[in-house]
Parts: structure tokens; sequence; C-alpha cells
């Protein structure tokens, strides 16, 4: 079955080259998820990226969605991967990329991913 996952853990670039090369995976593709206007693009998330406040996070993450085969890699392979690819622990950026646009989040998108 032909599924999809979203992960954000720092610039959607390198993650999205990280994922692209798994066997099973068809497509990984960056974009912008968890913010709170339409529509973004990568200016105005620059433009708009903030810190948190009072624990709310102010603006979208980048992010990579991963479409794969779920019998040629399973998503369990794929969320371990996003565990060892970056540092969950760094608070809004990954390495020198600083900015609430670089947390770390999973967006899930079936009942099976969430449970």
């Amino acid at each position: 079955m032909i599924v999809s996952i979203v992960f954000a853990a720092g610039c959607f670039w390198g993650v999205e080259k990280h994922f692209e090369h798994f066997n099973g995976v068809i497509k990984a593709e960056s974009g912008y998820a968890g913010g709170n206007y339409a529509n973004p693009t990568y200016d105005m998330v620059l433009e708009q990226r903030g810190t948190t406040s009072n624990s709310k996070i102010l603006n979208h993450a980048e992010v990579v969605k991963v479409t794969f085969d779920d019998s040629k890699v399973k998503t369990q392979t794929l969320i371990k991967s996003f565990w060892e690819l970056h540092d969950p622990t760094q608070a809004n950026g990954q390495g020198n990329d600083i900015g609430s646009n670089y947390r770390s989040a999973i967006f899930y998108t079936d009942a099976n991913q969430k449970k």
C-alpha cells in the first residue's frame, strides 16, 4: 500500500535528501506544516518565523512529506531514521539553523501511524 508521513527535522532540503534514498520511498517532497496561516511560501516563513510564546508555536515548520510503499519499507523504519537524523532536544532549530521553522515534529497521516 502507498502511504505518506510528514517529518520536520531541521532544514527540509537535508531531510528530503536523507529519505529519498530509502528503498521503497517513492517521493520525498519539501513543504510547510503546523503553522497559523494558509499557503506559506519560503519567503513568508522566513519573514514570519517566530519562537515560542507561552508554549505556542507561532509559525510553520519546514517539513518533508515522505510517500512510500509500506510493503518495501515500514513506517517504523522511517520513524526510527527520523529520530537518528537529528537532535529533537534542540528547541527551535537544528545545528546552525535557528527558528521555530526548524523544529522537530512528526505529522501522521493515518490512524495506524498515530497509534
